[in-house]
């Protein structure tokens, strides 16, 4: 797993890998999704991934999002909206600006959490974090021109 990653993270930095990710990627996850019940992800086969359910900003309706995670060590998750440094934040940060409150899918296994804004006096340690597990993740924030949202998921019991 470690080796794959290694070979794709230099190609996930590329222009013609972005634009491929962006258009082709979601279906192909929602395609695996549905096959496979909800229990496989595409993207877990690079990176440890999730689902993650939210309220929609503007329209109040269940949302859906498969997304890179990445552990903290203490039972909770980060994820960074870099939307494969698009100039515009993906629309599930803004669903977790508006209902902060959520659920997580992660190996099948769903559960409730609560996302808070990372702030921006620890952007840079959690950015250190991040990349650990991805190299040069932050590029897709130096990238886009924008700071990408960060959220911590803690889980609610």
């Amino acid at each position: 797993m470690r080796l794959l990653r290694t070979i794709t993270a230099p190609l996930s930095r590329t222009p013609w890998f972005r634009r491929f990710a962006v258009t082709a990627l979601p279906p192909m996850e929602r395609w695996t999704s549905r096959v496979s019940g909800g229990r496989i992800q595409l993207t877990a086969f690079l990176v440890p991934s999730l689902v993650l359910h939210t309220i929609g900003a503007k329209s109040g309706e269940p949302r859906d999002a498969p997304l890179m995670y990445t552990a903290d060590g203490k039972g909770r998750a980060y994820v960074a909206g870099t939307n494969w440094a698009g100039a515009t934040h993906p629309a599930w940060t803004n669903n977790l600006l508006a209902h902060p409150d959520a659920a997580i899918t992660v190996r099948g296994r769903r559960m409730k959490v609560h996302a808070t804004l990372v702030p921006d006096e620890e952007r840079d340690a959690v950015w250190a974090v991040l990349e650990r597990q991805w190299p040069d993740y932050r590029e897709y924030e130096r990238d886009s021109g924008r700071d990408a949202r960060i959220f911590l998921l803690q889980p609610v019991r």
